[in-house]
């Protein structure tokens, strides 16, 4: 590929906004191969264009595919237009100092083969390629940063504290139960298949799990896992297990809310929380966040996690789709629990 040469650049499109009723399906994308691209940034942009290698799926984009203003930290998607996501990218030509060709990058990018990226705070140099690029779409990328710091600032735990983990088996979970075990604390998760407990507590050293599917009673799973009560509890679906975990809380417990994927198909009429009084009664601190408050904190990041990586004391899956045209699938797999460990989709080899 030359500078300025005139390339097909496929893209995934976001068809329309969708009813807060359902999850989303394959038709809510459509494949465009027809768009064309110059492979320079033209004269008076102070962007970069990228060959984008790996793409991530993550819950909240589900949010951003209905038609409400500022309902996360980024406004919705416009009917027509490019998904965007997080992704990982190699630089191609730049016209901005802090970026040259042949850098590689990770940051906000589109659903397509090459993108223009003029929104440069929050892209993020690699510095660091001993690992898999992948990674930096999660445990090295935004997933990383929220369990790093939802756990560790947010949770503030203690050696020998009870943690509970939902969507254990998730890019944020796996990681903040083993986040969990390196401090000492004793850990249980809960994931929606059989194959999913076993994972946890076989491969990602969890204490116990058990399958929220599989129980007719929350409350009681929970009283059989944590007979003495919960310290800590990161929160990613939200609803009835949130409930149940107000009514297991420990006095002086923590509650981070990460996120809320069992809610996201009611947003016009969430399940109500019943139980709340039981944050007086125990005096328990429930704190909502986002990774993106912690994006100036990257260093600090990368120089707690890389050793545990290095060192083999996280391990971390993921569930790897080939081809952009898998992207629309994979991500619609997030919502029946399709994927094992964190969702990519690889678009291009480095």
């Amino acid at each position: 590929m030359e500078k300025g040469e005139e390339m097909r650049n496929k893209q995934v499109i976001f068809r329309d906004y969708i009813e807060s009723t359902r999850s989303p399906i394959e038709s809510d994308f459509v494949i465009n191969t027809e768009k064309k691209i110059h492979l320079e940034v033209p004269q008076g942009s102070n962007g970069v264009l990228v060959k984008n290698l790996y793409l991530s799926c993550d819950p909240y984009m589900y949010i951003l595919m209905k038609d409400i203003k500022d309902a996360y930290v980024f406004t919705s998607y416009t009917p027509g237009s490019v998904i965007t996501g997080f992704g990982v990218a190699k630089v191609l030509d730049s016209r901005h100092p802090n970026f040259k060709k042949g850098d590689l990058v990770w940051g906000i990018t589109g659903w397509e083969e090459y993108s223009l990226i003029t929104k440069l705070e929050e892209l993020f140099k690699i510095e660091h390629t001993d690992v898999p690029l992948s990674y930096y779409t999660g445990i090295l990328g935004m997933p990383g940063l929220t369990a790093h710091f939802g756990f560790h600032e947010v949770c503030a735990p203690k050696k020998g504290e009870y943690v509970f983990v939902s969507a254990a088996v998730g890019a944020v979970g796996q990681l903040v139960g083993q986040f969990a075990k390196l401090m000492g604390c004793y850990v249980v998760g809960s994931a929606g298949s059989q194959e999913k407990v076993e994972l946890l507590k076989n491969k990602f050293g969890f204490d116990a799990a058990f399958n929220y599917k599989e129980e007719h009673d929350l409350d009681a799973a929970l009283k059989r896992c944590f007979p003495e009560g919960v310290d800590i509890y990161f929160d990613n679906v939200g609803g009835k297990m949130l409930d149940a975990v107000l009514l297991n809380m420990r006095n002086h417990g923590r509650i981070a809310l990460c996120g809320m994927i069992t809610q996201y198909n009611l947003l016009e009429q969430v399940e109500g929380v019943n139980n709340l009084m039981n944050l007086l009664y125990k005096r328990v601190r429930m704190e909502g966040f986002a990774a993106f408050d912690y994006f100036p904190f990257y260093s600090k990041f990368l120089e707690s996690v890389l050793p545990y990586i290095r060192e083999g004391k996280i391990i971390y899956v993921e569930d790897v789709a080939e081809g952009l045209e898998n992207a629309p699938s994979a991500f619609v797999g997030l919502f029946s629990g399709h994927n094992v460990g964190k969702q990519v989709v690889a678009i291009a080899q480095d």
